[in-house]
This record gives C-alpha cells, structure tokens and sequence, in this order.
C-alpha cells in the first residue's frame, strides 16, 4: 500500500513517529502543503514563511537521502491531499498532529469528512513527548513517478514585505548547532542572565522556532540536556540545565493545547474598547517615547525574537498603561516572532492582557534595572544619543527635553504615572469581580527585579526560551 505522510509542524525526519509508522506500512509519499489560506492569515508573516522554506529545503534533502524526496504543492489541503491520493493510489495518511487554531481545527474536520468518504485512512499521531528515547530516521521506499514541485517564494505567496535583517535560518543542522553551542558553551547563565535583552540572545537556546516548526523535538532536546547533566559540569551549569529542562517540560506540556479564537476566557480586556489605530502604531514601530520599551519593540522587529520576560512587558504595557486591545497586539507579536506558535503566544498574551500577578510592568524602572549601562537602548533607539544616561529611560524628565522630544525622538505617547493609576484601578476592579483577593499593599508596578532568583516571575511566559 502507498501511504502519504503530510507534514505540518513536524519539519524533521529524526525522531519522527509518522515517517517510521508509514515506512512499516508500504512505499512513501512525503507531501508539504502549502496553504495560501494559512499564510493569509493576520498572524502570518514573510519573515515566518522565509524561515519555513528553509526549514523545507533541508527535509527535502534529509528524506532524499532516506529515498523519497518531499513533495511540496500549493493550494488547498483538501484539495491537494485528494489530488495525490487518487494519482498515485495512496490508502493511507500520516500526519502529526499540530497544535493550532480554530482555523486548523476546522481545515482538519475538513480533510476528515474527504478521507472519509474517499475511503482513505487517516492517522494522525501526538507530537513525541518528553518520555522516551527519539527515534532513528528510517529507511524509505518512495513512491516512484512524483514531480516534486517548487518550494514558493513568500512574495508568491503575495506575504507583504517583511525585513528582518537579523532573522534566525531555519533547517536542521542550524537547530542542532544551536543547540549543541547552547549546552556545550552558551548555556551556563541561562538561569541569572535571560531576562536581560542586552545577553539574552546568547543566554537562552534560541531553538524557539527550530521547535516551533519542528526541525527538532522536545524529546531529543530533552534527552541531549539530559546527557549533558549526566556529565555533571563544573560552575553554574548544573542549575542552568535544570532550570532548562523544567521551562522545556512545561513548553511541551503547554504545546499540545489547541487555541480557539472563540475562547472567552482569551478576551483581551475586562472591558471592551476601541484600539486607537495611531497609537497601536506607534507601539508596534517603537515609538512610544518610552526608550526601554521601544528599543525591544525594534529589537523585536529586526530580529523576529524576543526574550521571554520583555516579551510580557511589551504585552502588558500594551493592554493596561497604552489601553490597547490584546487581540490587534497578539496578532503583531505572532506576525514579528518567526517563532510563532499559536497554542503558546495566545495564552500568554491572555496572562499580560489580564494583569497576571503580582501586576503591572513599569518600563522605565524595567530599564534601569536590565539596561543599567543603557547600550542596549542607545542602540535600537540610536535618536536618544544627545540624552545623558541619567535621564535615558525617562528622557521628559532631562532640563533640554522641551528642544529634542517630538522632534528627533517623540513625546511619550501617555502619561505613564497616569496611565498607570488607571490601569491599576481596574485591574483591582477585575480581580474583585473574580473573586481574586488583593495582595497586600495592592497592585503595584512591576517593578526593578535586581535579584536572579526573582526573575522567575515571568517563568510562565515560555515561548522564546
């Protein structure tokens, strides 16, 4: 029998239960389909397409060398799968499953209703879990006559134009060295030093979108962390790998969740409101008049990442002192983050939008603490270079502020004191209507956190680890 195996997030070939499943079963046909609905989707992006046509090169050559080349089409999944399936006398169908959104919960009803009534045979696999060891690559027979088809550009795909000039790569062999560089040199102040944007670009793995489009599991991830505790390294290691390991466990936990759109409980706001496209803008640009804040945002745009703590800080700041909907701002954090991964970024955004505990994040105070030399603001707000660093992270405060704000730099675009007031107000009001006591002293700033051990506070945040 011919046997399909559709990948989606499961960009890989090692570690990979459908592929050794259907190499049991009969002659492979390894299909990729590319949906124009999908990449239309408002989270989508070019700079995620780019990374995912990486990714897609590099299977492409790792199943030919296993002997059946990946095929990739174009169009609907249904559609293309029915195409396929009647050609080349496919029975059966193996995927793995993705954790995703309403809109691909619905194209899988879809594509099992047509297997149904087509008589095909449709399995589809959980992603491997933290127990067990990976599983080899095996040997494949593919199904023989199939023109493999162009990998398509994202501007064929009509994906708006997206620099980002500092984009991770995708394919395997990047995500294996990333993640070798990680346990082997990078990764022993992991546990003190990622919540700081000035080092957390070498602190943390940076395998986010390598997992995310899974050109690497979390089970081999897990197992090649295992192994390097086993070999008990000196210094600070051991407390980085484990605290690894535990962020890793709950990332897997958290990715087998489905987001839904129509949850009530992902309302973005207590209250209703109108987002203000302007303003909105301006966030999304980096050009808040709040130097810390901005410079992440840019750094965020230049890089398709972000560190996990500043992550929920550019979240919550957005939703409470900026009054701007969770929804609009969720949808541009998914459209700048090549590693976007729905059933991760929409609870999070959920978490900053209702005012997680213990409150608010205080940007300029968030600044100072991780920023203290300011090099890392002064170089993605490069407009700020006339202001002394003791007036960096609030420059309204500086004696010459009247000549240079809203001109080279702008104006802080809300009261931040202000805006603050407001927005612990009615997050103690939120919180009384839910039946949530109110800790002692109130709702306060999130505020400067110089100590490691209390940087965790953002530990639920696991997206960009």
């Amino acid at each position: 029998m011919n046997v399909l195996i559709w990948f989606k997030r499961d960009l890989r070939v090692h570690d990979h239960a459908p592929l050794v499943m259907a190499a049991e079963l009969g002659a492979v046909l390894p299909v990729f389909v590319v949906e124009p609905e999908l990449w239309g989707q408002a989270e989508a992006s070019a700079r995620q397409w780019e990374f995912v046509a990486e990714s897609l090169a590099a299977l492409r050559e790792d199943l030919a060398g296993l002997g059946a080349p990946l095929v990739v089409r174009v169009g609907d999944a249904r559609q293309v799968l029915d195409g396929l399936c009647r050609r080349h006398r496919i029975g059966q169908i193996v995927s793995q499953a993705e954790p995703g959104t309403g809109w691909s919960e619905a194209r899988n009803r879809r594509v099992a209703d047509w297997a149904r009534g087509a008589g095909i045979i449709w399995t589809e696999l959980p992603p491997s879990g933290e127990a067990g060891s990976p599983l080899p690559a095996p040997a494949l027979r593919g199904v023989s006559g199939v023109e493999p088809g162009l990998i398509p550009s994202a501007r064929a795909l009509k994906l708006a134009a997206d620099p980002c000039p500092h984009r991770q790569s995708g394919g395997r062999d990047r995500g294996v060295a990333l993640m070798e560089s990680f346990l082997l040199r990078r990764g022993e102040t992991y546990h003190t030093t990622r919540s700081c944007p000035l080092v957390a670009e070498r602190a943390s793995s940076r395998l986010s979108p390598h997992l995310a489009w899974g050109a690497l599991s979390a089970r081999e991830v897990a197992e090649a962390t295992a192994a390097r505790q086993a070999e008990r390294p000196g210094g600070r290691w051991g407390a980085a790998l484990s605290r690894f390991q535990t962020r890793l466990a709950a990332r897997q936990a958290a990715n087998t969740l489905q987001y839904r759109e129509a949850d009530p409980l992902l309302a973005p706001r207590a209250r209703a409101r109108e987002t203000d496209a302007a303003r909105l803008a301006s966030w999304a640009n980096g050009e808040t008049g709040l130097p810390f804040l901005d410079a992440c945002l840019r750094y965020l745009r230049a890089t398709g990442w972000l560190n996990a703590p500043m992550r929920a800080m550019v979240t919550s700041v957005a939703c409470w002192q900026l009054s701007l909907d969770g929804q609009a701002t969720g949808a541009h954090l998914a459209r700048m983050s090549t590693d976007y991964a729905p059933a991760l970024l929409w609870p999070q955004v959920r978490l900053a939008a209702m005012g997680s505990p213990p409150g608010l994040w205080n940007p300029v105070q968030q600044g100072m603490a991780l920023d203290q030399t300011g090099a890392f603001t002064r170089y993605w707000v490069p407009e700020l270079a006339p202001v002394p660093d003791s007036f960096l992270q609030d420059p309204w405060r500086w004696p010459e502020a009247r000549r240079f704000l809203g001109r080279r730099y702008p104006e802080p675009i809300v009261d931040l004191a202000a805006s603050t007031r407001d927005a612990r107000a009615e997050l103690r009001q939120l919180r009384r209507s839910a039946g949530f006591a109110e800790p002692s002293g109130g709702f306060a700033h999130r505020s400067v956190n110089r100590s490691a051990t209390r940087q965790r506070q953002t530990a639920q945040l696991l997206l960009p680890f």
